[in-house]
């Protein structure tokens, strides 16, 4: 069998892609496999304060802040910041505030004093809280269990200052939503390994906590204030270390969310989760984007090797080595985290995911202006 100098070539980039390819299957995701799941937390149940920001979210928070306010924990306040809404948002929340006496509203009126945005949301409803543990979800979600907050709680390890938790989104019929389930299944075996690999490089505000004292010692959001997203990630990026996070992936600590339903609303989520990314350190930047550039680079290249005799063969080889070696280690991945569903259909929308991840790439280098609600 001979192979022409460009085949040689395309067949040499497949194979070293390959090989960076499998080393985050096998020793970064792999170990959230192996990774046992999480007993209860004998942390004292300390008291802890929720903290939901809702900009016109009043169907949501009529339908989801219930299961939030009735977790089975012994002392814990919910903080709901009403940040400058004009539907009826107020109003459920005085209905609520009559009922659940451990309910906190606290209201942003429209000013041109400050500058408006979920990150001075956020802050409000931190400066607001009466407690230090601080567990964070947004108000279109639900937690799984009113077990919730039982595991969410301050670790009894006192070192641990920052909790990483797990939020699915709910199962909806179309494409779409299975792209949707699908990526944030990625993000979040990406973030959750990278932890438990003691490099921490975000977490996702629907369902992760950390400390009062840690969000003031580091001054807050002052460092990216300027930028619209990134109350999460940004945050927990620049904080997070190897011995001061943990992660909770449990059932009963997952959070379900509530999927966009369009492709342009779901193409501006991302757009400002894009814009947060970039302020990353470096050494998380270099590592991610290694990630998906060899990840693309590895489907370009096998398809170009499918238009040359006999590099096909091998290139072909090559690929079902790969697609046994990964369906070894993310249909585990996806039934523990709650998406059993997409096993099937993992080789379809692996492909289908990393085409979308340079759409968008590029949609961010020319669309610039992104904004909360």
């Amino acid at each position: 069998m001979e192979l022409t100098f460009v085949e040689y070539g395309l067949l040499g980039g497949l194979v070293f892609c390959f090989l960076i390819q499998i080393y985050f299957t096998l020793f970064v995701h792999l170990k959230l496999v192996l990774n046992p799941v999480e007993t209860d937390d004998e942390g004292g149940e300390r008291p802890l304060s929720v903290i939901v920001c809702a900009r016109n979210e009043a169907a949501n928070l009529r339908e989801f802040l219930p299961a939030v306010l009735e977790q089975d924990y012994p002392e814990f306040e919910v903080v709901v910041v009403n940040d400058r809404s004009w539907d009826a948002t107020r109003e459920v929340l005085e209905e609520f505030s009559a009922v659940y006496p451990h309910l906190k509203v606290v209201t942003i009126n429209e000013s041109g004093k400050f500058i408006a945005g979920k990150k001075f949301a956020v802050t409000m409803g931190i400066k607001a809280a009466k407690y230090d543990w601080l567990v964070f979800t947004d108000a279109d979600c639900v937690p799984a269990s009113v077990f919730w907050l039982r595991r969410m709680q301050q670790p009894a390890d006192e070192d641990t200052e920052i909790l990483l938790g797990y939020s699915p989104y709910v199962k909806r019929g179309g494409l779409l939503n299975a792209l949707i389930r699908f990526e944030t299944f990625f993000t979040a075996v990406n973030y959750l390994s990278f932890a438990l690999k003691g490099m921490p490089y975000m977490g996702v505000g629907r369902n992760m906590a950390y400390k009062k004292t840690l969000f003031f010692k580091n001054k807050g959001f002052a460092s990216h204030m300027h930028v619209p997203s990134g109350d999460d990630d940004l945050f927990v990026n620049a904080h997070a270390t190897g011995r001061n996070t943990a992660i909770r992936v449990h059932k009963d600590t997952q959070v379900w969310s509530v999927p966009k339903t369009t492709f342009l609303a779901y193409l501006r989520q991302k757009k400002r989760h894009a814009g947060a990314g970039k302020l990353y350190k470096g050494k998380h930047r270099f590592v991610l984007s290694v990630q998906v550039i060899f990840q693309f680079l590895f489907y370009v290249f096998f398809m170009a090797c499918l238009f040359l005799q006999p590099a096909c063969y091998i290139a072909a080889g090559i690929f079902a080595l790969s697609l046994l070696i990964r369906c070894f280690v993310y249909p585990r991945l996806l039934k523990r985290l709650n998406y059993g569903g997409l096993c099937w259909w993992f080789p379809l929308l692996d492909i289908l995911l990393f085409i979308f991840l340079v759409f968008n790439g590029f949609v961010s280098i020319f669309v610039k202006k992104v904004q909360w609600k």
